[in-house]
């Protein structure tokens, strides 16, 4: 027979829990670190779990203070709320200016719709959670890994370890770097044309015919440098080399076989006179890849999200039927345990969800302009969909981890939903696309919410903690997030506006840009247009959902990914390439050392603590010179001159150094072979 569990601390423990410090701590870290996935999301379409860095900055702040173990937990629990609601936000904001609702971005109306989107999904997310807490942290079938790892780290950090060395040191060696590439002491990314010869292809004209017209075509290939970026190796190196292999090979997809072959067909008649300049061919290529590859990555990225459901339907049914019997256990009024079992009163929850659909009724109704029988349909595809893919996203984490929640696919089939609803009910133009886009912005939040929020009440479940305070707490966590999240976003997007006018040649910055192409958002404003206001390029979206069949049929590991890699550009994808190399190097140097299982766990995790630094520091900087930019602040007077040989070789030794920091550090503290091992912290 099995022990019964135990939590850390017991449930008749008498320690300080919800103090005002703990949750002022969460706070801050609930801002800063939504703050940075925001920006992680927009540049390089994915975020990283918020857990790891929340539960290191927690512990190394109230270790000063003397601060407890369940003082960490509610640090940790408030802290890494901000980057579901930033992941939410990133994935669906931003859509609202991409498909034309917003004609500028950042205006007080902006703000409020904005905001109140993020507070209703979160509220709700942590209500139906809450719902389905009991039985989904007690199953012994979910493994929930990331939780499991994250307690350890709690617990090391009672026994004197927390690793913040490896996780602020690296967010200073971040900042420095990205700091030196604003003032362009060394250039971000190069980009070379080499050209091919001109050739001649015969054309057959019409059908059992052998003779034709002779085309000529000359094109090339835009190769392109890795992004210099602190942020995107960090990302490699977490989510490994197989998974940034994949990224990548989307982005030679595109600019290695699609950009060129489509270049060469249309070249003779873009350039009817004669042969063009490199600056040309380069204009080319960048708006081939931005108006023909992009729509057919978003068409990939549309079959990609249907066969991550179809693969995950036997999860997402056993989600839905474990959810059901958790509402009906709860509405029966279970007995309440001990302090360790206790969440909020059930009446409240269900007070909390009549109130907080209320208020999504009258933003849906703002929305299809008082077309009230539109706004109460959407509310209530609502919250169905909502409570359904809570259970679901909570069930995904407690198999795979936050980090890996397809929160965007779950989104998108909700987005298709109540498209044909609002087309249903003669919801046509700007105003049914706004309401799509609500109903997809509040399921988002509420989705990834949900999954982080049982995550961390798994991490309670091991320490010891009180339910209902995490609760409590994550919900000002989601009002702080909600209240701030919006400036972040506008200093991002305006100040990349504002960058963009001032670069040589300019280009057209913003959401959708070059430096901010919010995948995510741009598929959902896609969609939303294409079904409701019937504005998409079918075509184009046929196609790349056909290449997106071929994958799957081709057993390709994550389709999504390769899409992905195909819409963002090559450099980002190129940098995080490389950060899954550098892991693969570490792997490969662990094993000729012989690692023990032991070791190999101190090397992950204190690897990760590196990467998520890095991550940290850069968009931090990175955010800073967006808000300078953003105030119409000149920092030209500091600005180096870029595209020197010096900037070269100092741009190489950045990316060496980024290697061997994330090589030789983690390998360096392997620990001997006979010390205890901690879980791996692998997302």
């Amino acid at each position: 027979m099995s022990q019964p569990f135990k939590p850390y601390v017991s449930a008749t423990t008498e320690m300080a829990e919800f103090t005002l410090r703990a949750v002022l701590i969460g706070l801050v870290m609930c801002v800063i670190l939504g703050a940075a996935n925001a920006y992680l999301g927009l540049k390089a379409g994915m975020t990283i779990a918020a857990t790891y860095p929340a539960a290191v900055i927690g512990m190394a702040v109230l270790r000063v203070m003397k601060g407890s173990i369940l003082e960490e937990n509610i640090a940790r629990t408030v802290g890494s709320i901000g980057e579901s609601v930033a992941a939410g936000a990133v994935f669906t904001i931003p859509a609202f200016y991409i498909a034309g609702i917003w004609t500028e971005f950042g205006s007080v109306s902006h703000y409020l719709q904005a905001s109140l989107i993020m507070l209703a999904g979160g509220i709700l997310g942590i209500l139906f959670v809450t719902l389905l807490r009991r039985v989904m942290v007690e199953d012994v079938e979910l493994p929930f890994p990331e939780s499991i790892a994250a307690s350890e780290i709690h617990k090391a950090g009672r026994r004197g370890g927390t690793g913040a060395a490896y996780l602020f040191g690296a967010m200073g060696i971040g900042a420095v770097i990205q700091g030196l590439a604003q003032i362009n002491l060394f250039a971000s990314a190069w980009q070379k044309f080499v050209r091919f010869s001109k050739a001649t292809i015969q054309l057959a004209q019409g059908s059992g015919t052998t003779a034709g017209q002779a085309a000529t075509g000359q094109s090339g290939i835009l190769l392109s440098s890795p992004s210099i970026s602190p942020a995107f190796v960090g990302v490699g190196y977490i989510i490994g080399p197989k998974l940034a292999a994949l990224n990548f090979s989307g982005g030679l997809l595109a600019w290695g076989l699609l950009v060129p072959i489509i270049a060469y067909f249309i070249g003779p008649t873009v350039f009817p006179a004669g042969a063009a300049t490199t600056d040309q061919w380069i204009a080319l290529s960048n708006n081939v890849w931005f108006n023909i590859v992009r729509p057919m990555a978003i068409g990939g990225m549309l079959t990609s999200a249907a066969w991550t459901l179809f693969k995950m339907r036997h999860s997402l049914i056993a989600g839905i039927r474990r959810s059901i019997g958790d509402v009906k256990k709860a509405a029966a009024g279970l007995p309440v345990g001990d302090r360790t079992e206790q969440d909020l009163p059930f009446t409240r929850v269900m007070l909390g969800v009549l109130a907080t659909s209320v208020l999504v009724f009258f933003i849906y109704d703002y929305f299809t302009r008082n077309a009230w029988g539109a706004a109460l349909v959407a509310t209530v595809v609502l919250v169905i969909a909502g409570f359904f893919f809570a259970a679901v996203s909570g069930y995904l984490v407690g198999i795979i981890g936050s980090s890996n929640n397809p929160v965007s696919g779950l989104t998108l089939s909700t987005l298709v939903i109540a498209a044909i609803l609002m087309v249903a009910l003669g919801m046509t133009g700007q105003s049914g696309v706004a309401a799509v886009l609500g109903v997809a912005g509040v399921v988002c939040v509420s989705s990834a919410v949900a999954g982080e929020m049982l995550q961390d009440l798994k991490v309670g479940h091991i320490l010891g903690g009180t339910p209902w305070k995490m609760q409590v707490g994550d919900m000002i966590g989601i009002v702080a997030a909600a209240a701030t999240l919006f400036l972040p976003l506008v200093v991002l997007h305006v100040g990349d506006i504002k960058a963009g006018l001032m670069a040589v040649p300019p280009y057209q910055g913003g959401f959708g840009g070059p430096n901010l192409p919010a995948p995510q958002a741009s598929l959902m404003a896609l969609l939303a247009k294409g079904i409701v206001g019937g504005q998409i390029a079918w075509p184009l979206i046929i196609v790349g959902a056909v290449l997106g069949i071929v994958m799957v049929l081709m057993q390709v590991p994550s389709p999504m990914l390769v899409c992905v890699g195909m819409y963002i550009n090559l450099g980002t994808t190129f940098a995080i390439f490389i950060g899954g190399v550098i892991r693969a190097i570490v792997n490969a140097l662990g094993k000729a050392r012989g690692h023990n299982a032991a070791q190999k766990a101190r090397v992950e995790n204190n690897g990760i603590l590196l990467a998520a630094g890095l991550i940290a520091g850069e968009a931090l900087i990175g955010l800073l010179f967006a808000a300078l930019a953003f105030g119409n602040v000149n920092y030209a007077a500091v600005l180096v001159k870029s595209g020197s040989v010096l900037g070269f070789w100092f741009a190489v030794l950045v990316l060496i150094l980024l290697g061997w920091l994330l090589v030789q550090i983690p390998l360096r503290h392997a620990g001997a072979p006979d010390e205890p091992a901690p879980p791996s912290a692998v997302m």
